[in-house]
């Protein structure tokens, strides 16, 4: 009895070196070297221990936190996934769809526990007999994991480790949760349970289970649905008031008639009031604090850029179903492959293009030509007090209609004009962001942080501050004077494709190909927002005028529409056939267009969808019924075997597409 006590006690005491030596393991190999001597001290772990080969063996950390147990025999794998299925489709209708959310996860679980533990063959066999039933949207993950046959092809894979690592969320009614836990324990299946209670995690809701087509409008992502708690947090999706500038803008005239008394005194003069600034701008109850973020400082230059935008606005056609946009495609010939990205600048004066073989090329959209600066002795001539600085700066002769930038060394995937159009930031392939004068048309700083391609980059409304979308799986916030990124948003489980700022700049929406958009506070580092509905990896986001609503698209050929003040879904655009890869939104915000690479631009009746969804009484405790039909399409314009790659509203509403002509598309 007593020897029996003893082998017990050995290997509970083996199985605690062994979690101990991991979590060692992991400090090390981060080089946490603080937490390492506090851990060390804490568990009673000595040098001479931590050294010993016997140690050694036992600290492989791959083997501690798979948390895949043998269950004996293979067999019982499969029978208890056939039961369980029978059970979810016995299941009376209400309750029928919301079991069948397990099965996905439960199939994917109890394949991995079998290859895990060398039943590859029966993992094989269970993966033919029930895969190709899942959901059309999990085929490509089935396909993916199906190449997984032993452990080591675990070790490193993006998709077993998200399963292994992260508990796989699934939204469920109280009632249909408590049918499903019922069901498991009157049966006692051990495999089943296990799954259950380590890899899935239950997000319980009261009120009706939900129907089929609520189910799949928000499935579909790598670990499963958004949990209602990841979208409890306040969002301030308003744009702040913006600042006065009509001191500045305000032309001076001379009052009428000579004072009489004293006819040498200069006459007296007074700001003419200008209608443009008449109309005094309400503050949005949903705007952030003016000083949430630090802004830089409006220079006299840019409050007269604002002038010249607020005058522009003024001339704005108001589009709608009435008043649909004039379009103007730019396309790019006998470049279909070589192509990467376009961006256009806010006040659509340039083009900037980056291509495959790591060149990027600026062009002049207006009769004005691309001018570099004089030369240091002619610059020491120039009046630094003239109001026409910056014109005087520039050297008139110098002026060509495109110019080029070389530096990367590979693919530049993303190119981002700043407010003020003196800067360009692009990233590449070879894991660097560089930032370019547009001034001297050479890079200014290599910014180096990401360690595998940068698909993504974008400067804030406000300049000084971009983030840039990476294949390390992380966003990254940065400013242009600091070498290191400020932020660091960690959370999606695959590549962060592409990414957006919100236009109060307080926040950054990120598409991944884990197929989640998140939306994360620039503040804080956290998300705020976490919103599940694509079927495939995410290429573009668009934020309204108004800052409450983000459009995202992607290879799932849809267009979705969220509502940041809850995080639902609340309209679905479908239409294109093939992936889309740009969005915007007019300046009006009442149309949003969508283009692809099946050839097509489509414009969308956004305000429509908003009135529609205002009508409506809002269900908080799962989403409303999503809005979808051809009913919000206003027009479907055709281009000629020209992909589209960006599209940019002018300040007055002139609709610019950027194509590159496919002539394998005849």
């Amino acid at each position: 009895m007593n020897n029996a006590m003893a082998g017990n006690n050995t290997s509970v005491e083996d199985v605690n070196k062994s979690h101990l030596a991991a979590v060692l393991q992991i400090l090390k190999k981060y080089n946490l070297k603080n937490t390492e001597e506090l851990f060390k001290k804490e568990a009673n772990i000595s040098d001479g221990l931590e050294s010993s080969s016997n140690l050694q063996r036992e600290s492989n950390v791959s083997s501690v936190l798979t948390g895949y147990k043998s269950d004996g025999d293979p067999e019982t794998y499969i029978n208890s996934y056939r039961e369980l299925k029978n059970f979810v489709e016995d299941s009376l209708d209400i309750y029928k769809h919301e079991l069948g959310t397990i099965l996905y996860p439960i199939l994917v679980h109890m394949y991995l526990e079998l290859v895990y533990n060398g039943h590859t063959e029966k993992a094989i066999t269970l993966m033919k007999a029930f895969g190709p039933e899942q959901d059309s949207y999990y085929q490509d993950d089935l396909r993916k994991l199906a190449l997984v046959t032993n452990r080591e092809h675990m070790n490193g894979n993006e998709l077993t480790d998200t399963f292994k690592s992260h508990q796989f969320i699934i939204r469920m009614s109280r009632d249909t949760l408590s049918l499903l836990k019922r069901h498991l324990n009157d049966r006692k299946a051990s495999v089943l349970l296990n799954i259950v209670q380590e890899h899935l995690y239950f997000d319980m809701y009261e009120g009706v289970a939900r129907n089929k087509s609520q189910i799949d409008a928000t499935s579909g992502a790598v670990g499963g649905e958004a949990k209602r708690q990841d979208n409890k947090v306040k969002v301030f999706y308003g744009i702040p008031k913006a600042p006065d500038i009509q001191s500045l803008a305000a032309p001076i005239e001379e009052e009428d008639g000579e004072d009489q008394e004293n006819p040498e005194k200069p006459k007296k003069k007074k700001a003419k009031k200008d209608p443009l600034f008449s109309k005094k701008t309400k503050s949005d109850p949903n705007a952030p604090p003016p000083d949430r973020i630090p802004a830089p400082d409006l220079k006299d230059n840019d409050k007269l850029e604002k002038v010249k935008a607020l005058r522009e606005a003024s001339k704005r056609v108001t589009l709608g179903p009435e008043t649909l946009p004039s379009v103007c495609c730019y396309t790019l010939m006998n470049t279909s492959q070589s192509v990467c990205c376009a961006e256009i600048t806010e006040d659509s004066s340039m083009l900037a293009v980056g291509f495959s073989d790591a060149v990027i090329k600026v062009w002049s959209l207006v009769p004005q030509k691309l001018k570099t600066l004089k030369s240091a002795q002619q610059l020491q001539e120039v009046n630094i007090d003239a109001e026409d600085l910056m014109v005087r700066i520039m050297n008139e002769r110098s002026g060509e209609i495109c110019r080029t930038l070389t530096g990367h060394a590979g693919p530049v995937y993303a190119v981002s004009f700043s407010p003020d159009r003196t800067l360009l930031l692009s990233c590449s392939e070879d894991s660097t962001i560089r930032l370019w004068s547009l001034q001297i048309w050479t890079s200014l700083v290599v910014y180096k942080g990401h360690l595998f391609p940068v698909w993504d980059v974008k400067f804030s409304p406000l300049g000084y501050y971009f983030a840039s979308a990476s294949h390390d799986r992380t966003a990254r916030l940065w400013a242009t004077d600091h070498y290191s990124p400020l932020r660091l948003f960690a959370g999606h489980f695959s590549d962060v494709d592409c990414l957006q700022f919100h236009p109060n700049s307080n926040y950054i929406a990120t598409g991944s190909s884990d197929r989640r958009v998140c939306l994360w506070d620039c503040t804080t580092g956290n998300h705020v927002r976490l919103m599940t509905g694509h079927k495939a990896p995410i290429h573009a986001l668009a934020f309204s005028v108004c800052g409450r609503f983000l459009s995202s698209s992607g290879a799932d050929c849809r267009v979705l529409i969220w509502d940041l003040s809850h995080g639902h879904l609340v309209a679905e655009l479908t239409g294109h056939e093939k992936p889309v890869h740009t969005l915007n939104f007019s300046r009006c915000g009442n149309i949003l267009c969508s283009g692809g690479l099946d050839f097509s631009l489509k414009v969308w009746d956004f305000s429509k969808i908003t009135e529609d969804i205002s009508s409506e009484e809002v269900n908080v405790s799962h989403n409303p019924d999503i809005k979808t039909g051809e009913q919000y399409l206003l027009r479907d314009f055709a281009t000629k075997s020209s992909p589209l790659i960006h599209l940019h509203f002018t300040r007055r509403n002139l609709l610019l597409a950027v194509a590159t002509y496919d002539g394998s598309n005849p």
